[in-house]
């Protein structure tokens, strides 16, 4: 079954169930979804409430339904015609807990003589063949360890704690028998850990998917899944975390067949091409998420808004630099770890030890803008990367050469440092410099970056016709279980771009009557409020928790003046009283009467970048709830149970603008799926004087998609006599019903909505 549309599902045991999506069957087909997506499904930590911290690979989630469940709501969903998609997560299992992972758990109990030892990317030479984990408070909880053998086999236990025994090393006090393991429980803050993690979690480790009989093991239920054909398509975790991407993806192909869709979790740079080689279908989509949404930002607001960043005492020009020490800190800091274990491999590959390693390694990551550099399309990524660090730090020369020989004659070292370079990526951007660049926060996305501006028309065009060229089957999608700030606050966010002088003359009073703590997290987090600002004003209690929630998780992530690690009480107290006092002191109304003046506008932007999601080149993603308004912030705020009763009735009425363009979309995409597998891309300009604010194109010769964008401004000047010419033939507007043909002007095509989805209907 073709992948013409999916809807992403987010499973939870504790609220969402196989059973809840096959009693929502109808309602999905009536929206028009080809496939659901799901989120991870295999068996995950016990309470996991996303799936990827799987413990069991070979098993479907008894929380979920189990085999059994999922059996039953695929043979359902393709009899209403819908099929399946699964994210499966290849990269990590979840050890928080080693009894609930079989295979951990024998590795921990039986070290290199357990049968699952090569399963794990575990450093045993780092402590005398012992693995370490990082788990403890401090070195000294060791001392506490009890052995307990009240149950079917000895264990070691602290507090929640609870370690497996090898076999005959059970007599004695708990710290005497832990120093007869196979590994060694030592303090978390010691920044040392045994295993490659997934990223810096200690509670998940490392797979090595490089050793095929790791690789068959992992996915003996997946391929079950094809065989049985119980599902249409996979999405794939993180591929840059392995350490062969291309071969686990070409081994992953020869599995599922030639005709599984297949897409991957990559995250490119805004100049960097998806490795054509690759036998899938494209990405999940960041790269289409920042052109859609970048092509609503106004770039006029560009000045005034760096100019408000500017004032709260640091330079928008030096964020590039503060971007490379924030890479370097945690190549050196966070992932000192995993550094240490690099730098032996060079010392094994070259013979020479430099204490320069660290310093070298950490510039020289600091200079690659992308997860990873060994694809073959990014070839010259490497040793520009090199030149680059050499000259600016001449004086690490010697350790550089060091470096490049060992990656010529290592495997192990080139390996080991591009899985540093992504995790090290994705600690200092995604976690940390995106909760710190405060000029315009809805830039701030996965797969964005910041610094860029804004998408124009020319840029959108030309990569959504080079993705109908290449990729028109990658996936579409404008939110994620991973995004910071759901499609619709994204939107209402970008909207400061059109004011942005009314928004820093706002900014300047608030900041006056009601001072944050920090001036730079005051401008972060005035934005963010007013994203999910209610239009009524109505402060609930439930929103107020939400963004309580989400600014101690901004602060700590931006680590500037709290972290997870080392909280500090009186900088978070401070946020948390200012926060409660602009929901309750002068500057509320003043906010609400923004949201109300801007909603309008707000409103005009997410629906043109919803419809420009669903039918611009690719397989559009619609996320979970995402149909009607949403307000959601980062997880796991948006990964909040749905109401589709409410969207059940909103589908039956068809009067809610977001749902009409959806269903309208979907619709013509089941009617006519060559038109957008196969059917190019061709942009379409306006003539007249607010040319500028019309962004449309058509797909194969029978539909065709306008949008507004930068309303604010378009609402002062009026379209005047801008008009667009329509190809040959007549077209009707598949969401409001009106029909046009030949030159029409703007403003008779937008009489209604904001956007259009024509469709030719005369043959």
């Amino acid at each position: 079954m073709p992948v013409l549309s999916t809807y992403r599902l987010q499973m939870r045991g504790d609220a969402f169930t196989f059973a809840d999506a096959e009693n929502l069957l109808d309602y999905f087909a009536a929206l028009g979804v080809s496939h659901l997506y799901l989120s991870p499904i295999l068996t995950a930590a016990e309470g996991s409430t996303h799936g990827y911290d799987v413990t069991d690979p070979t098993t479907v989630s008894a929380e979920l339904g189990g085999a059994e469940g999922f059996e039953r709501l695929s043979r359902a969903a393709r009899d209403k015609g819908i099929g399946l998609v699964v994210d499966i997560v290849p990269n990590h299992v979840g050890v928080e807990k080693p009894r609930q992972n079989a295979w951990w758990w024998d590795v921990l109990k039986h070290g290199r003589d357990s049968s699952f030892s090569s399963f794990f990317d575990i450093d045993w030479d780092l402590d005398g063949g012992r693995v370490v984990l990082p788990v403890l408070g401090s070195d000294d909880d060791a001392e506490g360890l009890e052995v307990d053998t009240s149950g079917d086999e000895p264990v070691l236990r602290l507090g929640d704690l609870e370690y497996p025994i090898a076999p005959g090393t059970e007599d004695g006090t708990g710290p005497q028998v832990h120093d007869r393991q196979h590994y060694h429980l030592i303090g978390w803050k010691n920044g040392i850990c045994g295993y490659r993690r997934f990223f810096s979690i200690t509670s998940l480790a490392g797979l090595r998917q490089e050793d095929r009989a790791v690789f068959d093991a992992t996915h003996a239920e997946v391929k079950r899944w094809f065989d049985e054909g119980l599902v249409d398509g996979i999405r794939i975790d993180h591929p840059d975390g392995l350490s062969d991407p291309a071969g686990y993806l070409a081994w992953l192909r020869e599995l599922t067949g030639p005709d599984a869709w297949i897409v991957i979790e990559k995250i490119l740079a805004a100049d960097e091409p998806l490795e054509p080689t690759l036998p899938v279908a494209g990405t999940t989509g960041y790269d289409a998420m920042r052109e859609i949404g970048g092509v609503f930002i106004d770039p006029s607001g560009r000045e005034a808004l760096t100019n408000l960043f500017d004032s709260t005492g640091l330079a928008y020009d030096s964020m590039p630099e503060l971007a490379r020490t924030l890479k370097a800190n945690a190549v050196t800091e966070t992932l000192g770890s995993e550094l240490a274990r690099l730098r032996r491999t060079i010392v094994g590959a070259t013979g020479t030890d430099h204490d320069g390693f660290p310093a070298a390694i950490a510039a020289l990551l600091s200079r690659i803008d992308v997860y990873r550099s060994d694809y073959r399309s990014l070839s010259g990524v490497l040793p520009n990367a090199l030149a680059e660090t050499a000259s600016a730090e001449p004086e690490l020369a010697a350790p550089l050469a060091l470096i490049a020989t060992a990656l010529a004659t290592g495997r192990e070292t080139e390996v080991r440092l591009q899985q540093l370079c992504g995790a090290a990526t994705a600690k200092s951007m995604e976690d940390c410099l995106f909760y710190r660049d405060a000029r315009l926060v809805s830039l701030n996305e996965v797969g964005s970056e910041p610094h860029h501006f804004g998408v124009g028309v020319a840029e959108f065009h030309q990569r959504a016709a080079v993705r109908a060229r290449m990729w028109p089957t990658a996936m579409v999608g404008l939110t994620t279980h991973d995004t910071k700030r759901g499609e619709d606050v994204r939107a209402r966010i970008g909207l400061l771009s059109q004011v942005p002088s009314l928004w820093a003359e706002l900014v300047g009073k608030w900041t006056v009557t009601t001072p944050p703590p920090d001036a730079r997290t005051g401008l972060f987090l005035w934005q963010n409020v007013f994203g999910v600002w209610p239009v009524d004003g109505e402060i609930t209690d439930e929103l107020r928790e939400r963004v309580h929630a989400y600014a101690e998780k901004a602060i700590r992530e931006a680590a500037e003046h709290t972290t997870w690690n080392d909280p500090d009480v009186d900088f978070e107290n401070a946020v948390h009283t200012w926060l409660d006092a602009v929901f309750d002191g002068p500057v509320a109304a003043e906010m609400t009467s923004l949201v109300a003046r801007l909603d309008l506008h707000a409103r005009s932007d997410a629906l043109g970048q919803k419809l420009l999601a669903l039918t611009a080149p690719g397989v559009p993603d619609i996320y979970q709830g995402t149909e009607l308004w949403e307000d959601s912030l980062v997880d796991p705020d948006n990964r909040r149970p749905v109401d589709y009763a409410a969207r059940r009735d909103a589908l039956d009425a068809m009067r809610h603008p977001k749902l009409r363009v959806v269903a309208s979309a979907l619709a013509v995409r089941r009617e006519r799926p060559a038109t957008f597998s196969a059917g190019g891309y061709t942009p379409l300009l306006a003539d007249g004087p607010a040319a500028q604010h019309l962004v449309a194109f058509g797909r194969g010769d029978d539909v065709l998609t306008a949008v507004t964008r930068h309303s604010v401004r378009l609402s002062e000047t009026g379209w005047d006599d801008t008009s667009l010419a329509l190809p040959s033939g007549t077209w009707v507007d598949r969401i409001s019903g009106r029909r046009h043909s030949g030159r029409v002007l703007t403003a008779e095509l937008f009489t209604e909505h904001p956007v259009v989805l024509l469709e030719r209907v005369d043959g």
